[in-house]
């Protein structure tokens, strides 16, 4: 998807009111203005460009300004589509444009540079930026992985001078970055004419690009093992890049000046923070620093445990729990990550706890004490149990008053829910976690969404998909009581909604009757046939999902009303630890986590007549999937995995 695509010549008659048009097509592909500084980047960046293809005699190229990266909600500034002149295939030059007038080195990092518009912290370095676009769009794009086509990457600042960024030319360039300043024109118009030929038309490898099958990457889970043992990096893009630059740099600093710094990573469903902790835990364990992962999830940790361990036993080791630090020395790691840090606790002790570990403790400061750099990842509209304590403002006080340096970083982008931000932003104001209300699902062409009339008619969709070879998984609120297996290892279908019932996933850690453990419920093929709760679906992902809203959640009279009496979850019993205030809030969050767990589509079930029918007035009949979404398989590999 691009916001406009034009051939170099022809863009001049977009000029005059180019941000104008940029903004309406941004408004209607992703529901969202464009800030001013994106604005002035339209109008000041893009004529640049355009000058230096001028100058190149590239008149025929075509341009796909602010073009949508598959799976995600990131942009990248510009692509140039042609010819290559070595082979006659198509040629592709990715162009990450910006304003700067002047950049340096961050302290002394080699990746991340300070520039005025980002006083408190680095980013990253724009070669670093342009060529992580160039090898995501490798990783996805099916036309790119033809050995044929020849793709490229340049970052122009063209109201640089090399006197003014001369720092950033300690990192070398390659054919996947180069950098170019205004001073330089030339020398970026001999590197476009060498990667894309003159006088002709760009129009045919703009639309094999546009048309290209979106291929699938590995999983997450499926590489867990590798990323730490094998030197296998997801690509991290802007924002996952800065972060995981900044921890990298907070540790090299700590080891030389022994400081301390609580870097906190804040982002919502699919942002990409797990990819960023798995892949601090690689970079780091290769460089022979003292790090561990941990969370509070048990779904998370043991499916990482299992998944990593199977090849290389000691690996397994590496990720622990929150509640594993409430006696450790301070400092004994070099960093530690924090996955899923909304789930952090009041304190550490359990019902299991030695009475003499039971300090009373906010959980949180054992973290920052246990590690020179504790990383925290969060999404602070996950919080679904009572006693999860984990937000950004809490751990960034606690950091202060212990004389730690702060960092934080937002994640903007978007790769659940095949890169649909409208979707998301659609559920948020759904459960009033967003301003604005309800509003009719409109679909943008990137996610299936559907209402179904009864659970039998959601069931038989998914088995429809299973049998197609995607993943599906059925989850619903806590509802209905939970049973243990029967003495011959038969589950108990306590879901039961008329003449349908199906069992929840499994309690416990082993295998019965068939069924996974709770933890790989997600994960396993075998899972499908359990209804799973958010403990089981939270921070997993599969191609599609169907959703029961039970009766504690239904709509009343233009509202939403929590009704306390219909959950069965035992952590919301003790209405003087959860106030009926909370419970509201938590159960808006549980059903959002739940809604959010498919990478293609989702379908919507109510138990409540009136809430099922509020929820096919606001969705109506889609098309099949194949007339939507087609036949790739949309599986990114910046999802986030494990939580229960």
């Amino acid at each position: 998807m691009v916001l406009l695509r034009s051939s170099v010549v022809g863009f001049s008659a977009f000029e005059q009111h180019l941000a104008d048009r940029l903004a309406e097509q941004l408004a209607l592909s992703a529901g969202k203005a464009p800030s001013p500084g994106e604005r002035r980047a339209w109008t000041r960046s893009l004529p640049a460009l355009q000058s230096v293809l001028l100058d190149a005699g590239l008149d025929n190229v075509e341009m796909l300004i602010e073009y949508q990266l598959p799976l995600s909600s990131k942009r990248v500034d510009a692509v140039l589509a042609g010819v290559d002149p070595r082979t006659g295939g198509p040629s592709y030059v990715v162009v990450e444009l910006k304003q700067w007038s002047e950049a340096h080195r961050f302290e002394d990092s080699e990746h991340l540079v300070a520039v005025e518009q980002y006083r408190r912290r680095g980013v990253s370095h724009p070669l670093i930026q342009v060529r992580d676009y160039c090898d995501y769009l490798t990783n996805f794009v099916a036309a790119l992985g033809d050995p044929t086509t020849r793709l490229s990457g340049a970052a122009y600042l063209h109201n640089a001078t090399e006197a003014t960024v001369q720092d950033l030319r300690d990192l070398p360039g390659d054919a996947h970055g180069r950098l170019f300043t205004a001073e330089r024109k030339g020398d970026f118009v001999s590197f476009l004419t060498e990667r894309l030929a003159p006088g002709h038309s760009g129009v045919p490898a703009a639309d094999a690009l546009l048309a290209s099958r979106i291929g699938p990457s590995t999983q997450l889970l499926d590489v867990a093992a590798r990323e730490v043992r094998e030197r296998t990096m997801f690509v991290l893009l802007d924002e996952q890049r800065d972060a995981y630059e900044h921890v990298l740099h907070a540790v090299a600093k700590a080891r030389r000046g022994a400081t301390k710094t609580a870097v906190i990573v804040s982002g919502g469903p699919g942002s990409g923070k797990s990819v960023i902790a798995l892949s601090l835990l690689g970079e780091l364990s290769r460089q022979g620093r003292a790090v561990l992962h941990a969370t509070g999830s048990r779904s998370f940790t043991q499916t990482l445990r299992k998944v990593a361990g199977n090849r290389a036993p000691q690996v397994a080791k590496m990720f622990t729990y929150f509640n594993s630090y409430a006696a450790v020395e301070p400092n004994t790691l070099e960093c530690l990550i924090l996955d899923e840090a909304h789930r952090i606790r009041q304190t550490s002790a359990s019902r299991w706890t030695k009475a003499s570990l039971r300090t009373g403790r906010p959980q949180v400061l054992e973290l920052l004490e246990a590690a020179r750099v504790p990383v925290f990842l969060l999404d602070q509209n996950q919080v679904v149990r009572p006693g999860e304590l984990g937000t950004a403002e809490d751990i960034a006080a606690h950091a202060r008053e212990l004389g730690m340096e702060v960092i934080q970083i937002d994640l903007d982008g978007q790769f659940r829910c095949g890169g649909s931000r409208v979707y998301v932003e659609w559920v948020e104001r759904l459960l009033g976690l967003a301003p604005g209300g309800p509003v009719p699902w409109t679909p943008d062409g990137r996610f299936d969404l559907s209402v179904s009339a009864s659970p039998e008619a959601m069931e038989g969709d998914l088995v429809r998909l299973l049998g197609e070879g995607d993943g599906a998984r059925m989850a619903a609120g806590y509802c209905w009581p939970w049973s243990d297996p029967r003495p011959d290892g038969s589950l108990v279908p306590d879901v039961s909604i008329g003449g349908w019932s199906r069992p929840w996933n499994l309690k416990s850690d082993r295998s019965v009757g068939g069924a996974p453990p709770s933890s790989l419920w997600a994960t396993d093929p075998a899972g499908f046939g359990q209804v799973g709760c958010v403990y089981t679906a939270q921070g997993f992902e599969y191609e599609h999902g169907g959703v029961i809203l039970g009766p504690d959640l239904v709509w009343r009279e233009g509202v939403w009303v929590a009704v306390r009496a219909a959950n069965r979850d035992p952590d919301f019993r003790n209405r003087t630890a959860v106030s009926d205030a909370d419970f509201d809030r938590l159960v808006r969050n549980v059903y959002k986590v739940l809604m959010t767990r498919g990478l293609r589509s989702m379908r919507l079930f109510s138990t409540d007549p009136e809430t099922n029918t509020f929820l096919r007035s606001l969705v109506q009949p889609v098309r099949s999937r194949e007339g939507d979404l087609g036949k790739a398989r949309a599986v990114d590999s910046s999802l986030e995995v494990g939580q229960a």
